[in-house]
């Protein structure tokens, strides 16, 4: 008997036309193992707690075993890279494997991220690398303890498989969990190619299985859009607050329901710059930070017309028009929760202005400030206003934002206690995912264990590892990373 006959396996994908998609075997690497098993998503699945104690976990998720439950495909579909469409996209190296039903009864996605050549390979050769796999299974951990809705690691394997990228490199692999893989790039495949009674299917699809809520509405496909817009919206306004560029915000890298998906290029704010890129590829700063809101409505425009034959015009444009305001609303409550700022007062908006303008002119670290801010019930005003080069703009500004706080109902030792539970002290910065790659790549996986350890709780304090919430050093600031994987 299989050790996954005990779990509540489906594949439900794999019940739609052969046009969504190609079965795909995996291809295994040469002496796979294990690089890090998630114990604490595992066990919300029913899955064991150490990988080692099931021989089956690793022949099942490297290719070398594929369970009879599983039906590994690679998804078609297309999308808009840097603002041009590209027909000519798909599952390049990954496959869904199936999906797997968590102990309170929520399917999700299980997928081999590096599985080896597909039809949808283009040139590439279907593999990931050491590199990216770590930067991925960190950055996605990384946003779950932020409370940002994002896809999940659940393991990450190494190999004795030579990559070549710029130059040669070790071939990994990744088990992602998502809600789904399906991207606005799908729709918009189907709509492109004139497949319009599949794109219906596929609508009707996501509602049954997403978002079934909109199933009695008067118009179900106009809901579905209206839900994916406002999900969009939702967690754009929260990679805003926390600082986090994702850097190539394609539409096939848009997820259906709203969770960060796909980590490449990927940079948290060090100093405080609103245009920072770190994409060494995005030429035009298309992806930028401070550009991110804008390129999440063109994205969601995009698949608005790809969904015209299913949704009135007039109704796409409402979703549309709202997106701005629903954003802006989400980002604001954040931001106050972040400054401990939860009423409204008159002058509020040119103090958030202000702060934002001192803090880029200055060249602050968003996420030290922040924290910094959270400890004004217990600290002196001037650890705050010493992270500035101009302080007396500081100080004037730390008097201020006091002065409102005291207009708060609330204590500041309550008031700051709340601050620390959504302004983290540790944040995956880009020099702390290179120093974890430099280890692993002579198989010291210790910094990759430690670093998701923090990051899984990165509000609390962690005493013995104060360093890992230090300023970067100056060849840490501002990395510009590769798209290539």
């Amino acid at each position: 008997m299989s050790f996954w006959n005990a779990f509540s396996i489906t594949t439900r994908y794999a019940e739609l036309p052969r046009s969504f998609f190609t079965y795909v075997q995996p291809t295994p690497l040469e002496n796979t193992r294990w690089v890090i098993w998630n114990s604490k998503l595992a066990t919300q699945f029913g899955l064991p707690e150490e990988p080692e104690s099931n021989t089956e976990l690793l022949s099942s998720f490297s290719g070398e075993h594929v369970p009879a439950v599983f039906s590994p495909l690679a998804m078609k579909y297309a999308g808009h890279q840097f603002g041009g469409y590209n027909p000519d996209l798909g599952d390049g190296r990954g496959l869904l494997l199936a999906e797997i039903k968590d102990k309170e009864g929520n399917s999700v996605d299980l997928h081999l991220k590096g599985a080896g050549l597909t039809p949808y390979s283009r040139s590439g050769d279907g593999r990931a690398v050491l590199r990216s796999t770590i930067r991925e299974y960190l950055c996605s951990e990384a946003m779950a303890g932020l409370g940002i809705p994002t896809t999940r690691a659940l393991g990450m394997m190494t190999s004795d498989t030579p990559v070549f990228r710029e130059g040669y490199e070790t071939g990994a692999l990744l088990v992602r969990m998502a809600e789904t893989h399906i991207r606005f790039g799908h729709f918009e495949h189907l709509f492109y190619s004139n497949l319009l009674s599949e794109q219906k299917l596929l609508a009707d699809k996501v509602i049954e299985w997403h978002y079934p809520q909109c199933i009695a509405k008067d118009k179900p496909y106009a809901a579905m859009f209206d839900e994916i817009a406002d999900k969009t919206a939702y967690m754009i306004a929260h990679w805003q607050a926390v600082g986090f560029a994702h850097g190539v915000m394609n539409t096939d890298n848009m997820s259906i329901t709203g969770q960060t998906f796909d980590y490449g290029p990927f940079g948290f704010l060090d100093d405080y710059e609103p245009s920072y890129i770190c994409n060494h590829s995005d030429y035009q700063g298309r992806y930028a930070f401070n550009q991110q809101p804008r390129i999440g409505l063109w994205n969601l425009s995009a698949l608005a017309h790809s969904l015209s034959s299913l949704i009135e015009k007039s109704d796409l444009e409402s979703s549309l028009e709202k997106y701005e305001t629903r954003l802006g609303h989400y980002f604001s409550q954040l931001m106050r929760k972040k400054l401990g700022l939860l009423s409204k007062q008159e002058g509020d908006s040119r103090l958030f202005e202000s702060m934002f303008e001192l803090l880029s002119q200055n060249s602050v670290d968003y996420t030290r400030f922040m924290r910094a801010l959270s400890y004004l019930d217990s600290q002196d005003k001037q650890t705050v206003v010493d992270l500035f080069l101009d302080r007396e703009a500081a100080t004037l500004w730390v008097e201020l934002y006091l002065a409102r706080c005291e207009k708060e109902d609330k204590s500041a030792e309550i008031r700051c206690k709340e601050m620390r539970r959504v302004n983290p002290k540790y944040i995956l910065r880009n020099y702390l995912a290179q120093q974890a790659i430099n280890k692993a790549k002579d198989g010291d996986y210790s910094e990759i264990k430690t670093l998701s350890m923090l990051l899984a709780s990165p509000f609390d304090e962690h005493p013995r590892f104060e360093s890992y919430a230090q300023l970067p050093p100056e060849w840490g600031k501002k990395m510009e990373i590769s798209c290539s994987s």
